[in-house]
């Protein structure tokens, strides 16, 4: 049974930070490449950034690049997503997500087979 589940969320002025988990159960995670999307309010869901496996090189959208840092640790099957800087349009519900080893394609959301519940992040202005 494969089960992600995130935390970390909350409320946070605009400028500060925050740090998400994933843990991750039941895949290999150390081939698995990770992803953090994130979901707006009335919006559709938007690729953030993910974390490539092997070699566990990044990629991240622009809106984010500067600010948001992926990190993994496999030996606690956890991946993270330090947000620092944080702007008022960072609010969202964040998901991690989890592909199959091999995939390409990170920032389609198709890619991904495995989802956590979401954790919201509301930055204050």
């Amino acid at each position: 049974q494969v089960h992600l589940e995130e935390s970390g969320g909350g409320l946070v002025q605009a400028g500060g930070a925050l740090r998400l988990s994933c843990v991750v159960s039941g895949l290999p995670f150390d081939r698995n490449p990770m992803a953090w999307w994130r979901q707006l309010p009335d919006s559709k869901r938007e690729f953030v950034g993910a974390s490539r496996a092997p070699g566990y090189t990044t990629t991240y959208a622009d809106s984010v690049k500067g600010r948001f840092t992926i990190s993994r640790d496999n030996g606690k099957n956890t991946v993270f997503l330090e947000m620092k800087e944080l702007k008022p349009e960072d609010t969202a519900v964040y998901f991690c997500a989890a592909a199959l080893p091999g995939s390409n394609w990170l920032t389609r959301s198709s890619t991904y087979d495995y989802w956590g519940q979401g954790t919201q992040v509301t930055v204050s202005s």
